[in-house]
C-alpha cells in the first residue's frame, strides 16, 4: 500500500470514529442515571457488549469507505457513494444525543429508521462502485435493525 492509501485509509477510519465521539458523551451521561432506570425487554444485550460490537461495526465502515474512495474520487458513483455515507454517519452520530440526551426514545426511533433506510442506500451506493465494499456493511445494517427493534421496544415499555 502506498503512502496516498495509507493517509486515505486513515483519514477514512478518523472520520469514522467521529460519530461515536459525539455520542459516547451523551451515552455515559446517562448510563448509570436515566437509562438505568428504564424497563428493557428480555432481548436487550448486556451494557459491556455495545462498544465492542461497535468498535467493529466502526473499523469495517472505515474500511468499507476506503475501497470506495480508493476507485476515484473523480467518478460520480463514488462521489454519490461517499455522500451517502456521510449523510448517515452523520444520523449514526445524532442518534445517541437524541436518544441519551434528550432522552426521547420515540424520536430516537423515528432518527433511527432514517439512519436504517441512509444505510441501505449506502450500502446500494457501495456496490456499485466495490462489491467487498458494500458487503463489509451487512453487519451494519444487522445491527442497526436490531437497534431499531431494541429503540423500539424501549419507547413502548416506557411510554
Amino acid at each position: 500500500m502506498n503512502l496516498k492509501a495509507v493517509v486515505r485509509l486513515i483519514v477514512c477510519l478518523a472520520v469514522t470514529f467521529c460519530a461515536p465521539a459525539l455520542g459516547s458523551y451523551f451515552t455515559r451521561q446517562s448510563l448509570s442515571g436515566w437509562y438505568a432506570d428504564l424497563n428493557k425487554p428480555f432481548f436487550n444485550p448486556p451494557s459491556w457488549l455495545f462498544g465492542p460490537v461497535w468498535t467493529v461495526l466502526y473499523l469495517l465502515m472505515g474500511i468499507a469507505v476506503f475501497l470506495v474512495w480508493q476507485k476515484g474520487s473523480g467518478n460520480r458513483l463514488v462521489r454519490t457513494a461517499i455522500g451517502l455515507y456521510i449523510m448517515q454517519l452523520f444520523l449514526n452520530g445524532m442518534w445517541s444525543p437524541i436518544f441519551f440526551g434528550l432522552k426521547m426514545p420515540f424520536l430516537a426511533f423515528f432518527e433511527i429508521l432514517l439512519l436504517w433506510c441512509a444505510v441501505v442506500l449506502t450500502i446500494w451506493a457501495f456496490a456499485r462502485v466495490s462489491k467487498p465494499a458494500a458487503l463489509l456493511l451487512v453487519g451494519y445494517i444487522g445491527w442497526i435493525s436490531f437497534a431499531a427493534v431494541l429503540n423500539f421496544s424501549i419507547w413502548m415499555l416506557n411510554r
